[in-house]
């Protein structure tokens, strides 16, 4: 694409060459207006008789030595021409004293053409040429240009050009190859015609000098060939190499020949590497939640096998000896089958409350801690639970109501279930969250458990109906409002401190 632009800029090239058009027209009005002043000048020197020369043009404004610039008109969006008719006899006999004044300026005109290399004719006032390299002798007039500048007006015209050179092999692009710009400049003097200049010349054409300058076209294009050869190594070293090693450690990944996809150590540009550091946190989220489904796959099967063994025996003693086991016996392996099936039900609801936990997404809903606690303190009351705290912020939290209450729920529960009948709480307000701290008057956590009781399952009261999957739920809700929950110490009872996140595009009251 980039070798490609410079050929299709060539069809861009006719604004250029348009440029071109009126260029070589304003250099043949400079031409003209030159050689009109030598030839007044010199019919001045010549003429003897008191009367000014030249044919009277009655419809021409009378000159008043001011300036009268004549700005080129012709442009490429005007209709070509056909080619400039053939020069005719004269209808008119020659002026003699045109003719004479056209034998001092043929020397001129040979010397200016040397330069610009300009067809120039020098007309009488009749159109017939008496100066020039070529048709002098012959009639002009009946050319439409020139007729226009034998009126006294300026005239000028693009014309098709008949060449006896081969074009060039980008011709079809270019239309300054095959026209001319021809221009009449009227001899003005006192509103008398004394003559008319015809110039005419083909403009320069960009696409034939870039034809003889192929070289230096092929030096560039070469030039541009390495630009792209060395555009394309450094695209490959900046981003093909870098994306090629992080495809490189996906598949070994998924292969089993890698654990974790690491970050790139030269990831060269700043893009890459946080693309790199992205996938690195994706493979490492992934691989904690292959473990943490692992480790609760394992957690689930042990929970369910203890229960589901007792079960199991109970009922193989009931159907080998129920008809020789006494009844008490009989009422006692029955109570631990409701005992055990109560507790697989039980820990089944708390599944089904962690898997909505895990799953849930955050909501646009916002909640207040003060009704929150408001709303659970009279039902912990009657169970023996007093909360005391004082007046609590009235912020609002970026977190649904119902979620708060399951958070708020399962702490007051564990608090219950270790023996508390007091909790404090204190908040903290900061910038973007609230610090809750929940300090009640329990027996606590012991230092070997302090670890532990974060882990799914993990209880001290499985006997007494706890499924250790509380804190865990609570856990999962608070991360997806962007929460946390973590154990302070505390000299006695339990001290959990919660952060919640503030609702900044929520009003405060």
């Amino acid at each position: 694409m980039v070798l490609a632009l410079p050929l299709g800029g060539l069809y861009f090239f006719r604004i250029y060459e348009n440029a071109l058009v009126q260029q070589t027209e304003l250099e043949l009005i400079s031409q003209a207006a030159a050689l009109s002043a030598s030839y007044r000048q010199s019919v001045r020197i010549l003429q003897t008789a008191p009367m000014i020369y030249g044919r009277y043009l009655p419809a021409l404004p009378p000159t008043n030595h001011s300036y009268e610039p004549i700005t080129p008109t012709l442009t490429l969006i005007n209709p070509v021409q056909l080619p400039r008719p053939e020069a005719a006899a004269p209808a008119l006999h020659v002026d003699k004293f045109a003719q004479k004044i056209g034998g001092l300026m043929n020397p001129i005109i040979f010397d200016t053409q040397h330069i610009p290399l300009a067809g120039i004719r020098l007309l009488d006032m009749n159109g017939t040429v008496i100066a020039g390299r070529e048709e002098v002798g012959l009639s002009l007039a009946q050319i439409a240009e020139v007729q226009q500048a034998m009126q006294g007006r300026y005239a000028s015209v693009i014309r098709q050009r008949l060449s006896d050179e081969p074009p060039p092999p980008l011709y079809s692009l270019s239309r300054g190859t095959h026209i001319r710009v021809f221009v009449a400049f009227p001899i003005v003097e006192n509103q008398h015609l004394q003559g008319v200049l015809y110039l005419s010349r083909t403009p320069n054409n960009i696409i034939k000098h870039l034809f003889e300058v192929q070289n230096k076209i092929l030096m560039a294009s070469g030039c541009l060939l390495v630009l792209v050869i060395l555009l394309v190594l450094l695209v490959s070293a900046t981003i093909s190499r870098p994306i090629r090693e992080l495809i490189r450690q996906t598949e070994r990944v998924k292969h089993g020949e890698q654990q974790l996809i690491e970050p790139l150590n030269n990831p060269v540009t700043y893009e890459i590497a946080q693309l790199s550091d992205s996938f690195a946190s994706m493979s490492h989220a992934l691989n904690e939640r292959t473990d943490y489904i692992q480790r609760f796959a394992t957690h689930v099967s042990h929970e369910f096998k203890t229960p589901l063994t007792s079960m199991q025996g109970a009922l193989e003693l009931l159907q080998d000896h129920l008809d020789t086991m006494p009844s008490e016996q009989q009422h006692r392996f029955i109570d631990n089958l409701l005992a055990d099936t109560q507790r697989l039900k039980q820990l089944v609801n708390r599944l089904l409350e962690l898997a909505r936990a895990d799953v849930s997404e955050p909501s646009q809903q916002d909640s207040r801690l003060n009704d929150a606690i408001f709303a659970l303190q009279n039902r912990y009351a009657e169970r023996g639970l007093q909360l005391n705290y004082a007046k609590l912020p009235n912020n609002p939290l970026a977190i649904a109501p119902d979620a708060l209450d399951i958070i708020l729920t399962n702490l007051f529960e564990n608090s219950l279930q270790h023996g508390a009948h007091q909790l404090t709480l204190s908040v903290i307000a900061h910038e973007n969250t609230l610090k809750v701290h929940l300090h009640d008057n329990g027996t606590g956590v012991s230092l070997a458990n302090r670890t532990k009781i974060f882990t799914p399952f993990f209880t001290t009261r499985r006997n007494n109906g706890g499924t250790g999957l509380g804190l865990e739920i609570t856990v999962s809700l608070l991360k997806t409002y962007g929460g946390g929950i973590a154990l302070a110490e505390s000299t006695e009872g339990a001290l959990f401190v919660l952060t919640l996140p503030l609702a900044h595009d929520k009003k405060n009251y």
